[in-house]
């Protein structure tokens, strides 16, 4: 079963991911933070994402498919944040279809942009091991150096609103998009991460039979 996580930029998608794998044991593909790892050797794709632009399709959906092939990965996938455009959809669900499977069913957390841009400014970085928590939801434990705790360039102000910017503009067509073709479920990502992960974990197993 492979499932499309989508919801904006702090609407809790990692956490969920996180706890869905650990559930039902999916494999997790999370395109920020394997795009970062990209951005380390490349200029231009750390540039972009720092100014809060989206990978172009293209280049996006070669990396992923570079990726998963070296796994040999195409079933019992999460992905969180790819696809982000109807084209992006439309490659992978052509691209899996070669693979003898699916996107099964995608879960839209949907949250306001107030919210995005409250939790999206309280993210910080562990410089010396590379974590990220959330001063609001996901706080540094006991012992954590605060002073090495940085704001990443991407979760700046000016960054967050182009995020958002591109986000309805590109991303929110996607849904209506998987609508005609998927079982497209929103769920409310404000309240507490459990009572999320509840949620999930009966939609999850329902659907799929765990």
């Amino acid at each position: 079963m492979n499932i499309i996580l989508i919801g904006p930029q702090g609407s809790g998608k990692g956490t969920q991911a996180r706890i869905l794998c650990e559930k039902f044991n999916f494999f997790y593909f999370e395109s920020g933070a394997y795009l970062r790892r990209v951005a380390e050797t490349n200029r231009e794709i750390k540039k972009a994402m720092d100014e809060g632009k989206l990978v172009a399709d293209e280049e996006m959906t070669s990396y992923l498919t570079a990726y998963l092939d070296s796994k040999h990965l195409y079933d019992d996938i999460i992905f969180d944040g790819f696809p982000r455009t109807v084209e992006q959809y439309r490659f992978l669900r052509g691209w899996l279809a070669k693979k003898n499977v699916r996107v099964d069913m995608a879960i839209d957390l949907t949250i306001s942009e107030a919210e995005t841009v409250r939790r999206l400014s309280a993210r910080r970085l562990d410089s010396a091991t590379g974590k990220i928590y959330n001063l609001i939801t996901d706080p540094p434990p006991a012992g954590i150096d605060s002073g090495k705790l940085v704001q990443r360039e991407d979760d700046r102000p000016e960054a967050i609103e182009e995020r958002l910017r591109l986000y309805n503009e590109r991303t929110r067509p996607l849904v209506s998009e998987l609508e005609k073709e998927i079982e497209v479920i929103k769920v409310d990502g404000e309240r507490p991460i459990e009572v999320i992960a509840k949620d999930l974990e009966s939609i999850v197993s329902e659907r799929s039979g765990k």
